[in-house]
């Protein structure tokens, strides 16, 4: 079995002592580092699985290192623990290439989850196909687009095809709200459940050519796509 191997960035030392120690109990190899400027050298000089991020660190926060490192690769799962829960930085974590927000005070037990989630979806295996197919229509997630019986071509957005991945991977089973909403917004709070609410209205939209597809709200667990 593959050791993983994680780069943590953590300014303050009993944090990072114990959230190193932790990982490394659940067998990942972990290198850390106390600021941004070290983090980055650390990054260029050893091969990484994925990177768990400060956001307030010395010389070099979480946020321009997360940038430096998405350049670098841009398929590196990139998770940022901080304090900060203005829902401005949440939106700039994203931005600057993250893939998890996880908010300070955490449990470790749910740092042990959002890694193995995200080391998961990062795997060969688990990547999106080229091409679904999704009733009377293609979808490509690497373009974004959905083609219908006619040829005509439908522009999806970033979120909009990630959401339709994760509804094609659980095709006819109930997609939880919880557990997508922490996949794609890294918060499952009311602000983001009403704007997974949006995308899923503009999805039934682009699908309306075909009614036998149809996604479904399960009213307090989630979402099924039925085709």
């Amino acid at each position: 079995m593959k050791q993983y191997t994680l780069l943590l960035a953590e300014d303050e030392p009993f944090l990072g002592k114990v959230v190193k120690e932790s990982l490394e109990k659940k067998g990942y190899a972990v290198m850390l580092a106390p600021d941004g400027k070290q983090a980055w050298q650390l990054y260029t000089s050893f091969e990484f699985d994925m990177c768990i991020l400060d956001v307030m660190m010395p010389y070099k926060d979480g946020f321009t290192l997360a940038a430096q490192i998405r350049q670098a690769n841009p398929k590196i799962p990139l998770m940022f623990l901080t304090a900060k829960a203005d829902i401005r930085d949440v939106t700039q974590g994203y931005a600057s290439g993250g893939n998890d927000y996880l908010k300070k005070p955490f449990s470790l037990d749910e740092l042990f989850l959002r890694v193995a989630e995200l080391l998961k979806r990062a795997s060969p295996e688990n990547q999106p196909a080229d091409e679904f197919t999704i009733g009377s229509y293609s979808f490509s997630p690497k373009r974004q687009e959905l083609k219908d019986s006619d040829g005509t071509i439908v522009k999806l957005s970033h979120k909009e095809s990630q959401l339709l991945v994760l509804l094609l991977q659980n095709k006819n089973l109930v997609m939880d709200r919880k557990a997508t909403l922490l996949k794609l917004w890294g918060d499952d709070n009311f602000f983001n459940t009403r704007n997974m609410d949006v995308y899923i209205t503009r999805l039934r939209k682009k699908l309306h050519k075909d009614p036998a597809i149809e996604i479904v709200n399960i009213r307090g667990f989630g979402y099924k796509l039925i085709c």
